[in-house]
């Protein structure tokens, strides 16, 4: 057939014409741009004005995103990662890293053989940068399918044969020939690290994950074992995180990023879910939600919080907000490998909670009167005594026998070691000096209420 039109793209003040690579290959519906990712990456940096130059040894990375028993929830969370943004990597727009070509399903450009055309580059070595496989979802047993027909497939192969000598490639074969020339293989979301539902007791499928398709004695090509990013779905920020990282490492701009003996990103899997909570502190005191929408802890009706690993109550779902204790619902350990299994039956007690929480709930019962008796005491103004002369409050601001001597206690522990504010402030000034508050209201205490004022004024007068 004939020659695809050139494709005319804009430089910063000036026009260039690139013939893409298409040119001469055989058809593909649905690539209206006539243009390949890695095109697209040559047109984004002259529009914008910029050099593939890089700061360090790589110009580019290549990742090719493979999905197997998923739902795609983990494509929607990375496409809405904002720190960095998915779009940052794509663009070069982060100093120092890499431009991303990504190879997607969804988001490339190629169609049919085309797309698959550059993974068959990949296994046989001929791209012109380090490629990152990205895969998302378990990986299924496919001897255990009807009539040869994969589970989970990314194109055909011969390609561009006829019908009758193709044979759909499932993604997991893609994956056993990508990952030895990979520069890292990366799993994305819990299906893809632990396995998540698709292999849960009783599937059919066969599912694990990607670390255990590989292996433990599996290495990338530059000695990484498997990255995992739970989450179902993960947090997109924490994908784009862990890329922008590696990238950073790999140009010889970064630390070496720390992982734990999971293959997580330590720094965004290191504490639990409890620890960053906007509800822990109801915990600690022993109070306890009893339904759905109450504001206390969530732990009585179903939350793992305590013993979950994951920074969602801290980083939020998108843009720093949201995420499932946040927004009042409870944990369920999906970034964990136990799940879901070993959390189910969902919104039900924890069995560890009964001893945990009954324990909590009676030092709550000591702790919390103790602080209602300081809140109650530092919600007061020095001048404030036995009035507090607010009109939103119909109390006299009387306080118990009990309050004031555990305050003349909390008081001496509180200052124990340190010095008091001080209460006479004739000591800064020379001997005989009086103060204009001392020559008006005398030598008593004058941080009181204006009708306590006039009252000393009436007795000395």
């Amino acid at each position: 057939m004939g020659e695809m039109p050139e494709k005319n793209v804009g430089e910063a003040g000036s026009h260039k014409q690139h013939v893409s690579s298409t040119v001469g290959m055989p058809d593909q519906v649905g690539n209206v741009a006539r243009r390949t990712m890695e095109e697209l990456a040559e047109d984004i940096c002259e529009s914008q004005g910029k050099s593939m130059i890089s700061l360090g040894p790589l110009e580019r990375v290549y990742v090719f995103w493979l999905a197997g028993m998923s739902c795609d929830g983990c494509t929607v969370s990375v496409s809405g990662a904002t720190e960095p943004a998915l779009e940052d990597l794509l663009t070069g727009s982060i100093p120092g890293v890499p431009l991303v070509v990504l190879h997607h399903t969804v988001l490339t450009l190629e169609s049919g053989d085309h797309f698959t055309a550059s993974l068959q580059k990949a296994v046989q070595g001929e791209l012109d940068a380090p490629y990152v496989v990205a895969y998302e979802g378990s990986i299924a047993d496919e001897r255990l399918t009807a009539g040869c027909e994969p589970f989970s497939a990314s194109g055909s192969l011969p390609l561009w044969a006829g019908s009758e000598e193709r044979q759909r490639v499932s993604t997991a074969e893609w994956v056993k020939r990508l990952a030895p020339g990979a520069a890292a293989v990366i799993a994305v979301g819990t299906c893809a690290t632990w396995g998540g539902i698709p292999a849960a007791y009783g599937n059919v499928t066969g599912s694990m994950s990607v670390m255990d398709f590989l292996g433990g004695d599996y290495r990338s090509a530059l000695g990484l074992p498997v990255i995992n990013i739970p989450g179902c779905a993960p947090v997109g920020d924490n994908f784009t995180d862990a890329v922008q990282a590696i990238l950073l490492f790999l140009q010889g701009l970064g630390p070496l990023p720390e992982f734990d003996e999971l293959g997580r990103p330590a720094w965004q899997f290191s504490e639990t879910v409890h620890t960053h909570c906007v509800r822990a502190g109801f915990y600690e005191e022993g109070t306890f939600a009893k339904e759905y929408g109450d504001k206390e802890c969530l732990v009585e009706i179903g939350c793992w919080g305590p013993v979950v690993q994951c920074n969602i109550t801290e980083k939020g779902a998108i843009s720093h907000m949201g995420g499932c204790m946040n927004s009042g619902a409870p944990c369920i350990g999906c970034t964990m490998p136990g799940f879901p299994d070993k959390f189910s039956p969902f919104y039900k007690s924890p069995p560890g909670s009964l001893v945990s929480s009954n324990a909590s709930r009676l030092l709550g019962s000591i702790i919390r009167p103790l602080r209602r008796i300081s809140q109650r005491e530092r919600n007061r103004e020095i001048r404030w005594h036995n009035t507090v002369p607010s009109g939103w409050a119909m109390e006299k601001g009387d306080t118990s026998i009990t309050h004031k001597i555990l305050e003349v206690f909390y008081e001496a522990m509180q200052f124990k070691g340190a010095k008091r504010p001080d209460r006479d402030p004739q000591t800064k000034f020379p001997p005989g000096h009086r103060s204009l508050p001392v020559r008006v209201y005398g030598d008593s205490d004058y941080q009181v209420l204006p009708e306590e004022r006039a009252k000393a004024a009436e007795k000395r007068a």
